[in-house]
């Protein structure tokens, strides 16, 4: 979107409201995740965050948009609601209760439903991880022997847990609210908004290494142009898809001749986009909630250890859920049969393969295979730069999972913002090359 559209797109009175809106939403978010929970000792929780910021809890500071890191009142952030909303995926995926098969069938209706049902869900999920999360704190100490909780008392206990719960359904209405009165979906905006904020403090560490001679001035501007590299790559991926030809047959109604035409069937290389890799943070940290219920416990001290971001096993273990997840999205968002059914039905063909199951088995091949190298791309980017940070000290202070968030969510809003710009037959906006977005909608 060049300078003139990005001018013209303000002469929408509606996408001005819609914009102005999102801005509102996301400074009110910014306001709560900066306001502290009562009875916390700020030192003593920045040393504890400093010792882990290399871990998972660094990571989970980072989807709070550093809520967590200062205890506010919306600490948890909106991890309980996607795992949530994980569990029920694939429950629907499996199939395992029938209500819910029933409810998808039930179009809008059902969707509304199962949301509802989700967020319930989210709701005990918040209030079983505020319990754990505040009983782990309270065992807390930074370094010196200094407690986190200044006085753990039962009324600290029961008011911290309230105040978690809530703030997470706070965060799960607001989102609601950007999707439904906003451009782009809440949820991914809420997390999106949540990494950019760290990006100043980012910017602000590297000079200070180079100041104190601690990182050269050529190994930054390498360290710079990495970066932007790798969200060069991310971008032409995000974008990029296998264009499948798909013929049209000629038919007679009437006396008008139908059909003919050749159109495009478009696989895109990473269907999933940030799901998948938001959906496996999430489930990375489920260990370590476990694990704050009993934090002085051998086990519990076995996860934390583990949960490191240069651990291989961590690596390993979010690399397999990435691919899952994957495969996964694909799996219950797009299904080659219905299509491949659909398609011969009104007479439309892939030239070279023979209509009904080859087309579904020629669909789902060229899937399995473009989602197989789409995934392994997003695996490299989520874990390489740990890697590096481990074997070459390289201080990546933007890893590979938040660039991928932060690039797949813009590319996402942008997408929409120029949907919603051709709904309302706004040409002047339209005349630059458009950008295929996608809803990141983890509740539906």
């Amino acid at each position: 979107m060049d300078q003139n559209n990005a001018l013209n797109m303000f002469k929408s009175s509606d996408l001005k409201k819609r914009l102005l809106f999102v801005l509102i939403a996301l400074a009110i978010f910014r306001l709560g995740a900066a306001i502290p929970i009562p009875g916390i000792n700020a030192d003593a929780l920045k040393a504890i965050f400093e010792a882990n910021k290399g871990g998972i809890l660094g990571i989970l500071d980072m989807f709070s948009g550093g809520a967590l890191g200062k205890f506010s009142i919306l600490a948890l952030g909106i991890m309980p609601y996607i795992n949530a909303s994980i569990i029920m995926s694939l429950l629907k995926g499996a199939h395992v209760l029938p209500i819910l098969d029933s409810l998808s069938k039930e179009g809008e209706a059902g969707r509304r439903k199962i949301n509802q049902i989700t967020r319930v869900f989210a709701l005990v999920l918040s209030v079983l991880q505020s319990f754990g999360l505040t009983f782990a704190l309270a065992k807390m100490s930074a370094p010196g022997g200094v407690s986190a909780v200044i006085n753990p008392s039962p009324i600290f206990y029961i008011t911290t847990i309230i105040t978690l719960a809530t703030g997470t359904m706070f965060i799960i209405w607001l989102g609601e609210q950007i999707t439904e009165r906003g451009i782009g979906n809440g949820i991914s905006l809420i997390i999106f908004a949540g990494i950019v904020e760290r990006l100043p403090a980012a910017v602000k560490g590297v000079i200070s290494l180079v100041l104190a001679e601690e990182l050269t001035l050529v190994f930054a501007i390498i360290l710079t142009a990495a970066v932007f590299l790798i969200m060069g790559f991310v971008v032409w991926v995000e974008t990029g898809q296998r264009q499948i030809p798909v013929q049209y047959a000629k038919r007679m109604v009437g006396r008008q001749m139908y059909g003919g035409q050749t159109t495009y069937l478009p696989i895109k290389v990473d269907q999933s986009g940030v799901i998948a890799v938001i959906f496996a943070m999430a489930l990375m940290s489920l260990p370590l909630t476990l694990a704050q219920f009993n934090p002085e416990a051998i086990w519990a001290q076995k996860i934390v250890d583990a949960m490191q971001s240069a651990n291989a096993i961590y690596l390993a273990v979010l690399g397999g859920l990435i691919m899952f997840f994957c495969y996964f999205y694909n799996s219950i968002t797009f299904n080659p049969k219905e299509f491949a059914d659909n398609l011969k039905k009104w007479g439309g063909f892939i030239p070279g393969i023979r209509p009904g199951e080859p087309t579904r088995q020629y669909i789902e091949w060229v899937l399995n295979r473009i989602t197989f190298f789409g995934a392994l791309f997003i695996v490299a980017i989520a874990i390489m730069p740990s890697i590096a940070q481990a074997q070459f000290n390289v201080p990546f202070y933007f890893g590979g999972t938040a660039i991928l968030i932060v690039v797949g969510v813009a590319l996402d809003t942008v997408g929409q913002i120029q949907a919603h710009a051709m709904s309302r037959n706004y040409e002047p906006l339209m005349k630059g090359k458009k950008i295929k977005g996608r809803w990141f909608n983890v509740g539906s």
